[in-house]
């Protein structure tokens, strides 16, 4: 089914007799028993006021398509949206509303925030085929924003998206690396962590212990006008240096070529695991914790992001990771294989009140549980 319209979309559900498999570009999506549900028919941005800074699209919006508008405008989606077609092998087009679905938030989300922050309003179509409208389609409108909260990241589990509105922010005018070599896990968190917590307005922290040529590398990414980006590049460097040669890496305009940017999508989209078999197991836990859980989880590849608040794990087929870590304080996701159940399994209290609030929005129990990718 591909509806071309929020009425349309909100008939079908109404009529379906059975289980619905959503999807939007089909990216991110673990095939489900139901009948195949896709937004991708929902295109178009239905409002765009750069000087309020705020966007508005239909669910199946391509993300090229959002980008492209913004960037003609000098703006951007502050949180950085992940594409999961390298690591997951898929062959999809990337939409806005899968976006929110799942709440991917890329290498800006130390400072911008998640998905969910940036986003002030949505429509769906809940279990019962009724057309939901909560938050707004300009910033100070800010009504029922809590529930455009718990919609985003839902997977799909409380209704299908059909709009969406966001918040966006300027791009910036220069953007700069600064790489450290050859720092092993310990190290790299504890000059990650110097480096977010100095004030120099660090909106990028990650950690590669076997880079493109083998050597471990650390990067530290800083935007913002020229002026203060040298000045602030400067402070880091000396700030750093106990951690071995700062090397920085420019990208100023549109001059000076796309290693900074290439770099950082990289990281984002974890593209070091492109191609590889086993399984892929995303970690979210304190920075302070990453080096003991790449030590605990043996994998055959690891990738910090977000300060190491973000670990990404490689292992092979099958293997049991939360079996592996017990009990570290945080929760790990499988985002690619088989096994043990994608997401981590919920507190007794928290189950009850998620089984709570999807009765309460999905009754017939349409949409896609919350399992898969």
């Amino acid at each position: 089914m591909k509806p071309e319209s929020e009425e349309q979309l909100a008939e079908m559900v109404r009529s379906a007799n059975g289980p619905l498999s959503v999807r939007g570009g089909g990216t991110r999506h673990v095939p489900g028993d139901g009948e195949a549900l896709t937004t991708s028919g929902l295109t178009g941005i239905t409002l765009y006021e750069p000087g309020a800074l705020t966007l508005v699209a239909r669910a199946g919006t391509p993300m090229a398509v959002v980008e492209k508008a913004l960037a003609k405008e000098g703006q951007r989606l502050p949180f950085e949206p992940m594409d999961h077609r390298a690591l997951l092998g898929t062959k999809g087009t990337p939409t806005i509303g899968g976006a929110v679905a799942m709440n991917v938030s890329g290498p800006r989300r130390v400072q911008a925030g998640a998905c969910r922050d940036s986003l002030i309003g949505v429509r769906f179509v809940d279990g019962e085929g009724t057309v939901i409208k909560n938050g707004g389609r300009v910033m100070k409108n800010v009504t029922g924003y809590d529930l455009v909260k718990l919609v985003a990241g839902a997977r799909g589990s409380l209704g299908v998206l059909s709009e969406v509105s966001f918040k966006v922010l300027p791009s910036a005018a220069t953007s700069v690396s600064l790489l450290i070599e050859g720092l092993d896990v310990t190290r790299a968190v504890a000059c990650m962590s110097m480096a977010l917590a100095s004030p120099y307005e660090v909106n990028g922290a990650a950690h590669v212990p076997v880079g493109l040529d083998g050597t471990p590398v650390t990067m530290i990414r800083i935007e913002g006008l020229e002026g203060s980006v040298t000045y602030r590049a400067a402070k880091l460097q000396a700030l750093l240096s106990s951690f071995g040669t700062v090397v920085v890496e420019r990208r100023s305009g549109r001059e000076g070529g796309l290693g900074v940017e290439a770099g950082w999508a990289w990281i984002r989209d974890v593209k070091a695991f492109e191609g590889t078999d086993g399984d892929v197991w995303r970690v979210s836990a304190r920075p302070s914790h990453a080096p003991d859980i790449v030590a605990r989880a043996g994998a055959e590849a690891a990738l910090l992001d977000w300060g190491g608040g973000l670990v990404w794990l490689r292992l092979p087929e099958g293997t049991d990771l939360r079996a592996r870590l017990g009990d570290f304080g945080g929760h790990a996701t499988r985002v690619r294989g088989t096994g043990p159940g994608a997401l981590p399994p919920e507190p007794d209290a928290l189950a009850t009140l998620t089984s709570g609030i999807r009765a309460r929005f999905d009754p017939r129990g349409l949409f896609n549980p919350m399992t898969g990718v």
